[in-house]
């Protein structure tokens, strides 16, 4: 077996023991003499099996009775649009922050179904902190307030949750759901695609508050109306049914870890190791203001752009692998979602030492 460290962006590392559970079921699961791929999403079994899964992420997160949970397709991209085309009336504004290329892309998108407004940005920065919130200027009749927790590009991160009033605040939360405890209430809806610390691509869990899902308008198709959706138990078409099913697993292996309040003391430590030799080092940097950086997604550059390929071309060697940095950013990034152990933060850290030391 080769597997090694894996420090992609997403699609992530799963944790092993997920993937050996479902190595051992994947022809047969739970009795029903077929794949769990195979069965009907109607039938006792895999309702059952969804019935769990929402369960246990209410039970990781806490998630209020007054919340939906429903688990969809189309990745977090296509919710860019669904969430206008959902909550706000055409020509009503929505208000967002911009702290890196998701949230831009977000804005974006939503942009012929309402009318965006920057309420806050960092991009003069060229995304290296969280704009203070004194300084977003918010629109108390807004439709929604769109924030993106973590950007996986730029290594940005919110360390708390903003106070915006009584103007719903939703949350791209697809790379740090579960990393640490999230106070739900205080958001109206929360996406996350599921390909960073949930499971397979292709899954997207979506969380909303009961209130929100009454603003839903008749006049959009159902396959695109969260209302309709949860009214069918995110059975309104056939779901992902491999995605649910790894995500139940995952969701049993992180309450196995000691849940989300561990995972978070897990990550930090993970996240303070590689931060803390990188600005030590003198030879390799990051970006971000300290303060915004990061625990899941770690940018670093070289002293000279042309070390990138050897360095890519070792590490991936001694089994440290996919490190190489967004495209429109390049450097280096490591990504330590909850399945990366301590360990291989450990040993790119190590090799990081021995590189510098032979290219210094």
């Amino acid at each position: 077996m080769s597997r090694q460290y894996n420090f992609s962006s997403g699609p992530a590392a799963l944790p092993e023991a997920v993937l050996q559970q479902a190595q051992a079921e994947l022809l047969e699961w739970n009795g029903a003499r077929a794949s769990v791929m195979e069965i009907s999403h109607r039938g006792k079994e895999f309702i059952a099996l969804a019935e769990e899964a929402e369960r246990d992420l209410r039970e990781l997160l806490a998630v209020p009775s007054n919340y939906k949970v429903l688990f969809l397709q189309g990745g977090a991209t296509q919710h860019f649009a669904q969430i206008p085309l959902n909550f706000a009336q055409r020509g009503q504004r929505a208000d967002y922050v911009l702290t890196g290329d998701w949230s831009e892309k977000a804005a974006k998108e939503a942009k012929p179904y309402v009318d965006v407004r920057i309420a806050a940005s960092s991009a003069a920065t060229h995304y290296d902190r969280i704009p203070p919130r004194a300084e977003w200027d918010l629109d108390p009749s807004a439709a929604y307030v769109h924030v993106t927790p973590n950007e996986t590009i730029r290594g940005v991160e919110f360390h708390d949750i903003p106070d915006v009033g009584g103007v719903p605040l939703i949350g791209d939360v697809s790379s740090t759901i579960l990393s640490r405890p999230l106070d739900v209430s205080k958001y109206g809806l929360l996406y996350a695609g599921a390909q960073k610390n949930i499971g397979p691509s292709g899954l997207v869990v979506v969380i909303v508050r009961d209130d929100l899902l009454e603003r839903c308008p008749k006049d959009i198709p159902k396959i695109l109306n969260y209302a309709e959706h949860a009214a069918q138990g995110s059975m309104l078409n056939t779901p992902n049914t491999w995605g649910w099913y790894l995500a139940g697993l995952v969701f049993k292996w992180v309450k196995a870890q000691g849940g989300v309040a561990a995972m978070a003391e897990r990550n930090r430590a993970k996240a303070e190791w590689l931060y803390d030799y990188i600005d030590g080092s003198g030879y390799y940097k990051n970006p971000v203001e300290r303060s915004a950086r990061s625990w899941m997604n770690v940018p670093f550059t070289l002293p000279r752009e042309e070390l990138d390929a050897p360095f890519l071309k070792e590490a991936e060697k001694a089994g440290l692998l996919a490190l190489k940095g967004h495209r429109t950013v390049g450097g280096m990034r490591a990504s330590i979602y909850n399945a990366m152990p301590l360990e291989g933060v450990q040993a790119l850290v190590d090799f990081m030492k021995d590189f510098a030391r032979r290219n210094g």
